[in-house]
């Protein structure tokens, strides 16, 4: 099964680290996704660019609207994620436990749905 695990930071609290810690956590961030790539786990992951980036859209009722950065009012966003392979939750969950952002943040970890070819 693929599980998408999306980590969840508090971006001034990833603003405010020394960059020998920030660097030191993406280094065993490199690390861990070569471990996952070497072990058949790893599809893809990928940082998420800052909320100042981010933009949120809706429709309603056929009325588009487009408002700056995130929609929920939270101290947590989305930071980034990785796509994994693995047979089942438990699986997955002992994978992503070892991932370096679990230490500064949460993944929420959730199955894909397949729907098959249409």
């Amino acid at each position: 099964m693929k599980y998408l695990c999306m980590i969840f930071q508090d971006e001034e609290q990833v603003k405010a680290m020394s960059q020998s810690a920030y660097d030191e956590i993406m280094n065993e961030v490199f690390a861990y996704r070569e471990e996952l790539r070497q072990s058949g786990h790893y599809i893809t992951s990928s940082p998420l660019q800052p909320l100042s980036e981010a933009m949120t859209v809706q429709v309603r009722g056929g009325n588009v609207s487009v408002t700056d950065g995130p929609f929920l009012e939270t101290r947590e966003q989305i930071g980034g994620f990785y796509l994994i392979e693995a047979r089942d939750l438990n699986e997955a969950l002992r994978l992503v436990e070892k991932m370096p952002p679990a230490r500064i943040g949460t993944i929420e970890v959730r199955a894909l749905s397949d729907y098959g070819p249409r």
